[in-house]
């Protein structure tokens, strides 16, 4: 019988601990949405989270993500469904302002967190296909973004400003980036647009295994509706960014951009935030399109007001 008693008495003692202080080590689930992933945004999901899982281990479990894309992971925010989401500063203007998607319905629970690298807007066709500007493309199959993702409405303002109906005078598929490098590939498609940071595997991938060109993107047009946003500068792709592409390629870019719902803890916020800034370095270092991260160029391009717990981090830098 004393057993018996010393027996629940450990059991007791036991079930204290596990529910008191292994409870208090629990760590928190953070998951961050990217992009395709053959992209850079699924990279930034998962090498940030990478950084928190290391410096903050007894605080977070975090799960960089595949998504579909700046909409999506917009809307995911919102909905809790994600804790932070990476976009395109176009789609996170157009969300804060109810523009676009969102039109007459702007979303106030939206926050800001940081940037990163800029996105230029590419269309890279087949050299077989003989398209030389983005008015070639009439009658050809091109693949323009899946629902959800920021380079379809980039797309679709390209087409629009140079005069070509995407239901009417081209075949338009809304492949995830993944599927439109292979569908190229194998020739089931004749060119693809693609709003990313370079260099890019899904461009590359392309670009190494069948000739490819890139098709520069600077009408009037084009540069009326870049002086018109704030989230737009045109840009130019070096010669030799891509096996093939012997030229320089103008086009315009957008900025791609960390959010959060202002729903999610201050302290959540606070560690991430501080955590990739402490560690920008490394963070350079595992991906050719973050190796010209700056500090201070990683608050330009937001729209949305900043969250309280980036806020908090940036005040004690002294950038606010």
């Amino acid at each position: 019988m004393q057993k018996l008693k010393l027996l629940a008495q450990v059991i007791t003692f036991c079930s204290s601990l596990t529910a008191g202080s292994f409870g208090a080590l629990a760590s928190q689930d953070i998951l961050i949405g990217g992009g395709s992933v053959t992209g850079v945004y699924y990279q930034a999901a998962l090498q940030t989270c990478k950084l928190l899982n290391i410096h903050k281990a007894e605080g977070y479990h975090c799960i960089g993500r595949p998504a579909l894309g700046s909409v999506f992971n917009i809307n995911a925010v919102l909905r809790g469904l994600l804790d932070f989401g990476i976009t395109q500063s176009d789609v996170n203007y157009e969300a804060t302002m109810g523009e676009g998607r969102w039109a007459g319905e702007p979303t106030k629970a939206l926050r800001s967190v940081f940037s990163l690298h800029p996105e230029t807007v590419l269309l890279m066709v087949r050299r077989d296909a003989n398209i030389k500007s983005v008015k070639d493309l009439k009658g050809k199959i091109v693949n323009i973004g899946n629902s959800g993702s920021g380079q379809r409405g980039n797309a679709l303002d390209i087409l629009r400003l140079y005069g070509l109906d995407p239901k009417k005078d081209i075949q338009a598929k809304g492949l995830q980036q993944a599927e439109a490098s292979r569908a190229l590939i194998d020739n089931k498609s004749a060119a693809f647009f693609y709003t990313v940071g370079n260099p890019s595997s899904a461009m590359a991938d392309p670009a190494n295994a069948v000739p490819v060109d890139l098709i520069s993107i600077n009408s009037p047009a084009i540069q009326n509706l870049v002086a018109q946003k704030p989230y737009y500068v045109m840009t130019t792709i070096p010669a030799g960014t891509y096996k093939g592409v012997d030229h320089d390629t103008q086009t315009f870019a957008v900025k791609a951009t960390v959010v959060a719902s202002a729903a999610l803890a201050e302290q959540a916020v606070y560690d991430y935030v501080k955590t990739v800034f402490e560690q920008l370095e490394v963070l350079k270092g595992t991906h050719p399109a973050f190796a010209l991260l700056k500090e201070k160029d990683m608050l330009t391009g937001l729209t949305a007001p900043l969250h309280d717990g980036a806020v908090k981090y940036y005040k004690e830098r002294g950038w606010m």
